[in-house]
């Protein structure tokens, strides 16, 4: 018994120095915790100390021996009352401020008693009335605002900094996925109900604090059972499918569409909770009139139609009550035109003319054969950015006219029946 008693005579005789201040703490084994404040509260500091049982303070600076200690309330300092003079100011009373006041000048603080405020947390859950947003959490416990007064009585915050941590989804861009990652929410004091963006997969949430148990060494938490979500979210891409026809002319300048047939690839990346989703297609901006419906989050389509087509992602979670609609793409094709040159010269391969081709956009079916003035065919394709290089099995033909007979049609509904003459000149 006698051991115990002098284990806790030692324990009370531990000071904290607050170098800054020039204040020592007395008759506390815990710290006694420094907040820093805006310079427009006019005050130094505010400390928050484990208990004011039997705590001291003692002024170390200057002429500490004619310290003057005043104290004052809510109502701010115009109102403090002086309570002590000299370097110890003993017994303080909690949640109160104080000035100390020399003939170097004063320091002014706010100090808390925390055991007046302890954190307890109980219970963790689920909150009935979730939106698609946020997620509500019941919280029993107790751990109120931690307020202090400025100089002219301005009401003030402490963060206890109260943490509530899950897990949720987030889009990683390189692997167009959605990844687990930490997600975290910081609380001032607590709420019986903490709200904080709805999870995106199925978590547990752990809620901890408060900061001065975590700087003591005697944080708590509480966790909650698993919590499906209900909040639905993705990410789309559209990539236009690249041509390197150099007769094609399109008009797109980096949009989608331009030149027929325009082939774009889809994708979609959703969240766990999206059960129900689709791409749709439409003739106008609203989807009023949906005409094509693509369950597969990836896809790849062939758009052959003159025209603008809207195209959109939507996915929604089981009964619908959380959804998702992404950016509408436009898809516009445009009008057709093929026109025939009359002339080429193969035979320098000088890399100009040398191939006869023709020009066009947005031509979806071509059939063109060409025949020397004999009827003979020399060449026949099928795609119109293809061309005839001059040769007929392997070699050159002789310079001179042939004859071309195009069937061809467009995105717009447009046939084209062509013919005409090829003239191969030799500029050798």
């Amino acid at each position: 018994m006698k051991s115990s008693k002098s284990l806790i005579a030692v324990i009370l005789s531990v000071s904290w120095l607050d170098m800054s201040a020039q204040i020592e703490w007395a008759g506390t084994s815990e710290p006694v915790l420094r907040e820093s404040v805006a310079s427009s509260t006019g005050l130094d500091a505010v400390y928050v100390a484990p208990s004011v049982d039997g705590l001291s303070i003692t002024y170390t600076g200057g002429n500490a021996s004619s310290a003057r200690w005043s104290r004052f309330s809510n109502l701010g300092g115009g109102y403090a009352e002086e309570i002590a003079v000299g370097a110890v100011l003993p017994a303080p009373e909690s949640d109160m401020g104080y000035i100390v006041e020399t003939s170097e000048g004063r320091y002014i603080f706010w100090l808390v008693d925390y055991s007046r405020h302890r954190l307890s947390l109980g219970s963790l859950s689920e909150s009935a009335g979730q939106d698609c947003g946020r997620v509500a959490l019941d919280v029993s416990g107790t751990g109120d605002e931690i307020v202090y007064y400025s100089v002219n009585g301005r009401r003030m915050t402490i963060s206890r900094d109260i943490e509530l941590s899950y897990l949720t989804l987030s889009y990683d861009e390189e692997s167009r996925e959605y990844k687990e990652v930490d997600a975290s929410e910081t609380y001032d004091y607590l709420h019986p109900v903490l709200s904080a963006p709805a999870p995106l997969c199925a978590t547990g949430f752990t809620l901890k604090g408060d900061k001065f148990l975590r700087e003591w060494g005697g944080e708590i938490s509480v966790e909650s059972p698993v919590y499906e979500p209900v909040a639905v979210e993705a990410r789309t891409v559209a990539v236009q499918q690249s041509r390197e026809a150099d007769n094609e002319v399109n008009s797109s300048e980096g949009a989608l569409g331009g030149s027929a047939p325009c082939v774009v690839d889809f994708e979609a990346a959703v969240t766990d909770a999206a059960i129900f989703r689709e791409w749709q297609f439409s003739d106008t901006p609203d989807f009023d009139d949906i005409s094509l419906r693509v369950s597969d989050l990836s896809f790849t389509h062939s758009f052959e139609e003159q025209g603008v087509t809207y195209v959109r992602f939507y996915c929604a979670n089981a009964d619908a009550s959380c959804d998702y609609y992404s950016e509408t793409y436009e898809v516009s094709i445009g009008e057709s035109f093929l026109k025939c040159p009359n002339a080429f010269s193969p035979f320098n391969e000088d890399g100009v003319n040398d191939e006869w081709k023709v020009s066009y956009s947005s031509i979806v079916s071509f059939e063109c054969a060409i025949f020397n003035r004999g009827g003979h065919k020399m060449a026949s394709f099928s795609d119109p950015s293809q061309g005839w290089n001059g040769k007929y099995n392997g070699k050159f033909v002789p310079a001179g006219v042939y004859y071309y007979v195009i069937k061809a049609r467009g995105a717009d509904g447009r046939d084209y029946n062509l013919s005409g003459d090829i003239n191969i000149i030799d500029y050798k």
